[in-house]
């Protein structure tokens, strides 16, 4: 079942997330969100989830890619899914939910910014019609190295 976060969700999807900060390259935060930040996204942005009875196997969230009038139309996702859910059809649904939210919304296109140490995050966007558009080299830094950062887009309308 796809539905919106509460901010009841909080914890939830903090101990989803935080183990992917705290233990991997697939983002470059090394700190791990509070259930304050949390409910804070949950409250100022689009936030779908995956759930059924067993709990909660992922979510989805946008915010706008960068700031200013000029980019209203452009949103950058993030989505997180907890390894058990991987290869499930979780993480097409969730975006699927959220690419027709965000269309709804007027929103153009979306980026993904996908590590280079994610190969997996990449090919689960190619899969979806995201293309590469980007490789920012050694854009981030976590565990002592640098990271590319791919970019990613899918044009929405």
């Amino acid at each position: 079942m796809i539905r919106r976060a509460t901010p009841k969700d909080a914890q939830a999807l903090a101990d989803l997330w935080n183990p992917w900060i705290i233990g991997t390259a697939t983002t470059f935060n090394a700190t791990a969100r509070t259930d304050t930040e949390i409910v804070d996204m949950i409250i100022s942005r689009p936030c779908f989830l995956a759930n059924d009875l067993q709990g909660i196997h992922g979510f989805v969230t946008y915010s706008q890619f960068r700031g200013g009038i000029g980019y209203a139309r452009t949103m950058e996702h993030t989505i997180v899914l907890a390894p058990s859910s991987q290869g499930t059809g979780a993480g097409r649904t969730l975006m699927a939910a959220m690419e027709e939210f965000a269309t709804a919304q007027g929103v153009h296109q979306m980026i993904a910014g996908v590590t280079a140490e994610n190969p997996r995050g990449l090919a689960f966007h190619t899969g979806l019609g995201y293309e590469t558009i980007a490789t920012i080299r050694d854009a981030g830094f976590k565990f002592g190295r640098y990271i590319d950062l791919i970019l990613m887009q899918k044009i929405l309308s």
